[in-house]
């Protein structure tokens, strides 16, 4: 796999991931104890959406995922030729 190959995947799995990430711990205006609402805001909009955390928590998921890619892909050779999608015609093989 060469470099840039790395950093698109890795790239990917990082956005994925931090989808996955962002629903948690997430507190909206109406469930928080303060009863003022900020201006020019939905009452679901979180009131300390804490991104940093979430980014830094994003990046390590990406890691570890990529970490797990990247073992399978060029340590065990997995491929997609290892996938059964459909059997393939005999006229083909």
């Amino acid at each position: 796999m060469s470099l840039v190959s790395g950093l698109a995947i890795y790239f990917v799995i990082w956005w994925i991931a931090l989808l996955l990430v962002l629903p948690f711990g997430v507190k909206t205006q109406v469930d928080s104890s303060e009863q003022e609402r900020h201006l020019g805001t939905t009452k679901s909009a979180p009131t300390k959406p804490m991104m940093v955390r979430k980014i830094l928590a994003t990046t390590i998921l990406a890691a570890v995922l990529f970490g797990l890619y990247y073992t399978a892909i060029e340590v065990w050779g997995f491929g997609l030729e290892d996938l059964d999608f459909l059997p393939m015609p005999d006229s083909l093989r």
